[in-house]
């Protein structure tokens, strides 16, 4: 077995897209598993790192933000497609893959299209519940397309869908850590209330100014913060902690690898709600406070959090209110159990198991 993986550009795609192809060894272990991504972005880093190898294509995606030199960058983007385009010509000519499978970004386009055309069949898997331009566009040409929301059948054929809910890392899904060991491995006190604040695999620009304007907050609630600030935060917020401090409260973090462990350690969450976070939430169980981010495609994360919210699974903080108004929600929610017990139950309601697995069958199902 053959497999092309190809996608990537944020974690969203990338952890889903390990997910799949660890999920494939399992039961496959013969199986011979190629990925490729975008050169410059974090999948050349993740995937090696995760045991695969991986091809990068020479592919950028639209700036919708146009300064002048977005503009410039946008320019090239014909050039580059047709670079890639050609990379991924000779790719599929020389690995023969018996299916290539799609995760979304901006590699995934080439990829896919180039082996629809040639027959290899593609299936693609869509994290979001509004489901993202490149699988759009690849919608035709798939013989099966994955999703995770219900309701799908708005952006793709509704005979090439399956439910199967998004992929998790298997150690967030099997969650066998208990909260004393969480505490412990982060330097944490074992007792009282631990505030977990994740902005996606890249940070959050508004999540990270809300927590270091207001250091102080807690100090005077004797709520501890485990801080995943991301790269661009992470030495000003280290900084901003010593000068205040309130490193016995606060916990800082680039980037937290052991999530598993961050989640049991916590009893509540701040996280924007890119669609992987959110099926990793529900999956953990805890209650959540989701801070979606503006500056995502059609505004899909306030969508992929409207659907928990509505459902009484979260607390919707918009981006543009949460440096007045995410703090005091923090204090809220940690002063009423009742709510907060109610919301564990509901977000719990929507987890989906054995994600990976369900479309390991559908690519058997494929090939057969």
């Amino acid at each position: 077995m053959k497999i092309i993986i190809s996608g990537g550009g944020s974690g969203g795609h990338i952890f889903p897209a390990i997910a799949i192809a660890n999920a494939l060894k399992a039961r496959h272990p013969e199986a011979d598993i190629l990925f490729v991504g975008a050169e410059g972005k974090m999948e050349m880093e993740k995937v090696p790192a995760a045991g695969y190898p991986i091809v990068g294509l020479p592919i950028a995606g639209l700036q919708r933000k146009l300064t002048p030199s977005n503009i410039v960058r946008n320019l090239r983007l014909p050039l580059l497609m047709m670079k890639s385009r050609r990379r991924v010509r000779q790719l599929l000519a020389d690995f023969r893959p018996d299916l290539v499978v799609g995760v979304g970004g901006f590699a995934s386009q080439p990829t896919l299209k180039a082996a629809a055309s040639l027959g290899i069949p593609t299936l693609l898997q869509e994290q979001n519940s509004f489901a993202g331009l490149t699988n759009r566009t690849l919608a035709r040409g798939a013989r099966a397309i994955c999703v995770a929301y219900d309701g799908m059948e708005r952006f793709f054929p509704e005979d090439k869908i399956v439910f199967t809910g998004n992929p998790v890392r298997a150690d967030i899904e099997r969650m066998a850590c208990s909260k004393e060991e969480g505490r412990a491995h982060f330097g944490l006190e074992p007792q009282g209330k631990v505030l977990l604040s994740v902005g996606g695999s890249l940070g959050a620009r508004s999540i990270n100014r809300m927590i270091l304007g207001n250091l102080h907050f807690f100090r005077d609630h004797d709520i501890q913060l485990l801080w995943q600030t991301g790269r661009w935060m992470y030495d000003e917020a280290l900084a901003a902690v010593g000068q205040a401090g309130v490193g016995q409260w606060v916990k800082v973090h680039q980037f937290i690898s052991r999530m598993d462990l961050a989640y049991a350690a916590a009893d509540l969450i701040v996280s924007r709600a890119g669609a992987i976070a959110i099926s990793e939430l529900c999956l953990v169980g805890k209650p959540v406070i989701l801070i979606p981010s503006p500056n995502v495609a059609e505004d899909h994360q306030t969508k992929n959090a409207l659907a928990l919210a509505d459902r009484g699974a979260a607390v919707l903080v918009r981006d543009t209110d949460c440096a007045l108004q995410g703090l005091p929600v923090v204090k809220e929610l940690f002063d009423d159990s009742r709510r907060t017990s109610e919301m564990s139950a509901a977000i719990s309601r929507m987890a989906v198991r054995g994600s990976a697995d369900k479309i390991v069958d559908q690519i058997e199902r494929l090939l057969k």
